[in-house]
């Protein structure tokens, strides 16, 4: 006999069972705990309170820094024909007062929010009353200083806690090291700890680092050898628009993708590849949410990203259907000058940063003592071009002062044009009657969409105007002039990232930024960032071992098929005897270069075992010749 969630999961998604991990946080939500779920990327986590939030009466309160993805759940949730709403600093107060009133009285399962918009008042008089079932805090590790991604807004969600006290909490992330899965937890207020995880080991993930003094050239070999679709990510907007030029002058069919593109390009390249029109995606980390593509056969990373994690969830986007792939990080000699340079980019002086404070206010217009709450459209070129500073720099002050909790940027939303009918049925009959030139356009707002009387909802003029056969901007004009008849609110599309001043703004005196919370950061951040670059030096542990080392998996088994370990299997050498014979070979030449010769004499190892190893070490870039010498690689 089924139970009332299967029931749910077939009923509105069509499955008859779940993947492994989900039906366990379903359950323990369902049965009143609190619970961190840790799923990797692909796990399926949406589900996880979708279906007990539909099993259960009340609504769903759902925190999310990701507002292009609470956007693309509440119009999948609306296609299952179940209510939901988000709120989000790219909506209007008007807008926002009517989604909350929706949720208090229309019988709305799912209430989205960003976490800025939790400290305001206007929330929490109104999500005090509401019928709460739980609350699901995803990205869960935001939460959390030890995190790669603090957002200090997330620290408002225990605040909530007070209204729904008997409201269980679910938290979840795909990466999160012991430091953080404890102190999410203690920053949530769990009544009990309550960890559910899978391993972080991926049977099917094959992890590699390639030395590589000529990426694009080995990027193509790469192209060549490997099989199927798949993604490169780099650091820039240049980059990505000049390897995937590069990759088609070479015969690849790729497309390049960052933030800066128009948002119906994003979706169209997106689109090609997710069909196989495109083989290769080559992008910015912008590239990654809502991917639902389960064949990806490869994912390179071009450049070293921040973090493991940040490295461990973008790799994680291959093979997420369980066949074969690969994720390759192309490591170069100047990483660590890049490493060391990244940490100084990222946390600018205190002067740079109050100097950036002030700009911003300026900028915006923003008078001393105002501003608090409120949102702003935001184009930061444009800012960083007006104050002559450089973009890297304003974007990092810029996020210092957010974690410091005096600003919160946003990523770019894609506001698509809204309206709602301001009238009601018999009110608008009435103007239709006295108003009959604008019968014909009301009659096609009301066949084209639902629920216009009691939210705002999405339309597109270019539709409209396709219905009606007549040109977009007679359909502009059209809804402009029933705006000002009192008729509908109209909400014309708009794109923009944002800023919101969480507290009013301060004279540049008044301004603190804790040395203490400054220093911390920078000594994390940098400790993240010399983590992943030790992975990628490192050529004599198993890659899987080491990621799962860091993330608290320890004693887990060599994978056998990353490089490290591929290079010791194919010397029949057992692996003891292979590593003695290694650390002598660079014991010997760390007091310089030798011949082949003069090294055979020093390492009396037998002369085809030595000549073993010593092909696997040139083989993985561990040493080389240089004029007949052997040479130890830099960082080995």
């Amino acid at each position: 006999m089924k139970t009332d969630y299967l029931d749910t999961l077939e009923k509105y998604w069509g499955y008859s069972s779940f993947r492994p991990l989900q039906e366990d946080i379903i359950r323990s939500v369902l049965s009143g705990k609190d619970t961190l779920g840790l799923m990797p990327t692909g796990g399926g986590k949406s589900l996880t309170f979708q279906v007990p939030a539909m099993t259960l009466p009340g609504i769903c309160l759902v925190v999310t820094p990701l507002i292009a993805l609470m956007k693309d759940q509440v119009e999948n949730l609306k296609k299952l024909q179940i209510k939901a709403v988000a709120v989000h600093s790219g909506c209007t107060r008007d807008e926002i007062d009517i989604a909350l009133n929706n949720c208090l009285y229309g019988g709305y399962k799912f209430l989205y929010v960003s976490p800025e918009r939790l400290g305001t008042e206007l929330f929490r008089m109104r999500f005090q009353e509401m019928p709460v079932n739980f609350i699901a805090v995803d990205e869960a590790h935001c939460i959390s200083q030890w995190g790669y991604d603090f957002r200090p807004s997330y620290l408002r969600i225990a605040e909530l806690r007070q209204y729904h006290p008997q409201v269980p909490v679910l938290a979840l992330t795909a990466t999160a090291t012991r430091r953080v899965i404890d102190d999410v937890q203690d920053k949530l207020l769990f009544r009990e700890k309550n960890l559910l995880k899978t391993s972080f080991r991926r049977e099917n993930l094959i992890y590699a680092v390639k030395y590589s003094e000529n990426k694009d050239r080995d990027i193509i070999e790469m192209m060549r050898k490997l099989k199927g679709n798949g993604i490169v990510y780099v650091r820039s907007r240049k980059k990505s628009v000049e390897i995937a030029r590069y990759l088609v002058q070479e015969g690849v069919s790729a497309a390049h993708y960052h933030a800066g593109l128009d948002h119906q390009v994003r979706n169209e390249v997106q689109q090609n590849w997710t069909i196989g029109k495109t083989r290769v995606i080559v992008a910015t980390n912008a590239f990654g949410m809502g991917i639902d593509k389960a064949d990806v056969r490869f994912v390179i990373h071009a450049d070293l990203p921040d973090s493991p994690e940040a490295y461990f969830q973008e790799a994680g986007r291959a093979g997420r259907d369980g066949s074969k792939s690969f994720a390759i990080l192309l490591s170069s000699p100047a990483d660590e000058a890049i490493v060391s340079q990244r940490i100084q980019v990222n946390f600018p002086d205190m002067v740079t940063i109050k100097n950036t404070y002030s700009a911003l206010g300026n900028y915006l217009q923003i008078p001393v003592g105002s501003g608090k709450g409120m949102s702003y459209d935001f184009d930061i070129n444009d800012f960083a071009r007006v104050y002559r500073l450089s973009v890297f720099t304003a974007f990092s002050s810029l996020k210092i002062l957010e974690l410091e909790g005096y600003i919160e940027l946003t990523e770019e939303i894609n506001n698509p044009s809204r309206i709602k009918f301001l009238l009601g049925r018999d009110e608008l009959y009435r103007f239709q009657v006295s108003n009959s030139r604008f019968d014909s356009f009301i009659k096609l707002l009301l066949r084209s969409y639902t629920g216009i009387f009691t939210e705002y909802t999405t339309i597109d003029e270019t539709l409209l105007a396709k219905r009606a056969n007549v040109d977009q901007e007679l359909v502009r004009q059209y809804l402009s002039k029933l705006v000002s008849l009192g008729v509908v609110s109209y909400l014309p599309q708009k794109r923009s990232p944002m800023v919101i001043f969480i507290e009013e703004r301060l004279d540049e005196k008044s301004l603190y930024v804790s040395k203490e919370n400054y220093q911390t950061r920078k000594e994390r951040y940098a400790e993240r960032a010399n983590a992943l670059l030790n992975y990628s030096l490192n050529r004599d542990r198993c890659r899987s071992q080491v990621l799962l080392e860091y993330f608290g998996e320890s004693g887990s088994p060599p994978c056998g098929e990353c490089d490290v370990c591929k290079g010791k299997n194919e010397s029949t050498l057992q692996q003891g005897d292979f590593d003695l014979i290694r650390n002598k070979i660079l014991a010997v030449l760390a007091t310089g270069p030798l011949s082949a010769e003069q090294l055979f004499e020093r390492v009396p190892a037998g002369r085809d075992r030595l000549i073993q190893v010593l092909q696997w070490m040139m083989d993985n870039d561990v040493v080389r010749f240089n004029k007949e010498q052997l040479l130890v690689i830099t960082g080995n």
